[in-house]
């Protein structure tokens, strides 16, 4: 059984931790298309090809099944990718609203994101539909700060407070609606203090029983130039 996980940058390698904790005998291949971060400023017709793009890169590896840990393409190129791809394809948003509802205690709920996947809105009705009060931001400097390696410091939590300071308060789960964004998990914490933090690396897949191999290898792809 060969993973294959694209995302947007670093971000992903969240869910490649994640999902190597759970699958330790399996290959897994990880493309990080840093040559062309963030895709959470681009259209949604570039989003899609370029969600195209990565998959038929990873395609060509032999890969068996492919998560897009990229909430922008979850957001907006998946239902594509299921659709022209011969091999199962799992996004993360639904993975993070099951969480979120799961672990909230008043269904007061809050969504960030890049500027395109909030805009997409499609946290918030899958939210709404089980009844949750939903507060949402874009906090599109998050990004450049994971890729920067500011992860932490007085800018670091300057930007955090600038984007969530109206949050305080009103809600008791936020999703991390980037896989970028758990590397701020702590100042995110610091700041928002009682708030649980939802990071969307919970993936449950279902393998097969021949999915298992002796040697299992990580493969990690960083493209820096465009493909």
């Amino acid at each position: 059984m060969k993973i294959g996980i694209f995302d947007s940058g670093v971000g992903g390698l969240t869910v490649l931790k994640a999902i190597r904790e759970r699958y330790k005998n399996v290959d897994i291949v990880y493309l990080g298309d840093t040559a062309r971060v963030p895709y959470g400023i681009r259209s949604k017709d570039t989003v899609i090809r370029y969600s195209l793009e990565c998959a038929s890169f990873l395609k060509e590896k032999g890969i068996d099944l492919l998560i897009v840990a990229c909430n922008t393409a979850s957001a907006y190129a998946l239902e594509r990718l299921e659709t022209e791809m011969n091999f199962p394809v799992f996004g993360v948003i639904e993975p993070g609203v099951r969480e979120a509802l799961r672990r909230t205690k008043n269904k007061r709920i809050g969504i960030i994101g890049t500027s395109a996947t909030v805009k997409s809105g499609v946290y918030q009705e899958l939210l709404k539909k089980e009844g949750a009060y939903v507060l949402s931001k874009a906090c599109p400097l998050f990004v450049p700060l994971v890729e920067e390696g500011l992860i932490e410091g007085d800018i670091t939590r300057k930007v955090i407070e600038h984007y969530l300071k109206d949050f305080k308060g009103k809600i008791d789960a936020l999703i991390l609606g980037c896989t970028h964004y758990p590397l701020l998990k702590k100042e995110i914490e610091n700041f928002l203090k009682d708030v649980r933090l939802i990071p969307l690396s919970d993936l449950k897949l279902t393998l097969s029983d021949g999915s298992v191999i002796q040697r299992p290898r990580i493969d990690v792809v960083v493209v820096s130039l465009t493909l």
